[in-house]
């Protein structure tokens, strides 16, 4: 479905071949985390993309996670945190023969070393309002895995920034975030607008 789009509970169900009953709970999730809009008497809508709002929760995700790898690299709080970071050491300082290929294994992983960062920095606030952020990106986030080059830049990034935090390097850390999750960022967006471009000329050619 297209953003934008129009549907019917109805019609979604006789599309996946499954009762109203899982369809009705999915989409009450996916209105929670802002993928659909109800529409009175027309059913549901696909939520038009909205580049200011992508652009906006990328923005606050960028000044989460740099604040929350400054508070990370306090001497005590990465000691505190040994547990967790030494979970991020295996997957992502792991020997270049044993990265994973898979792009949607990857984008899995991504997600989890983000929010293990900012988990690892103790504070439950900013951990919960990073979660909302990441669960309203992360349909448009993990385009970014779908070509090799970008998950091996991740594994590439993710390793230099860990690095940063284990050696308490707090402003590298937080300069490295900021630009790996801007070349995320731009690469997430012009994979979305190709896909709509291609999307619209399809319909329109049918």
């Amino acid at each position: 479905m297209l953003p934008g789009e129009r549907f019917t509970e109805a019609d979604l169900a006789a599309r996946l071949g499954v009762s109203r009953t899982p369809v009705r709970l999915s989409l009450a999730r996916l209105e929670r985390e802002g993928y659909v809009l109800p529409r009175p008497r027309s059913g549901w809508q696909v939520r038009p993309f909205d580049f200011e709002r992508f652009e906006a929760l990328y923005d606050v995700r960028v000044v989460l996670e740099q604040a929350a790898v400054q508070r990370l690299c306090a001497r005590e709080r990465v000691d505190q945190a040994g547990g967790m970071l030494d979970a991020l050491r295996e997957v992502w300082l792991a020997p270049p023969r044993q990265r994973i290929a898979d792009g949607r294994q990857v984008a899995q992983l991504d997600e989890a070393f983000h929010c293990a960062l900012v988990a690892a920095a103790g504070n439950p606030e900013m951990t919960q309002i990073h979660r909302e952020v990441t669960e309203k990106i992360r349909i448009v986030r993990r385009l970014d895995f779908t070509q090799d080059r970008r998950v091996d830049a991740t594994y590439d990034e993710h390793a230099a920034i860990l690095r940063a935090v284990l050696a308490r390097r707090a402003d590298e850390a937080a300069q490295m975030l900021r630009e790996h999750i801007g070349a995320s960022k731009a690469e997430v967006r012009k994979i979305t607008l190709h896909m709509l471009q291609q999307a619209c000329g399809g319909r329109a050619a049918g």
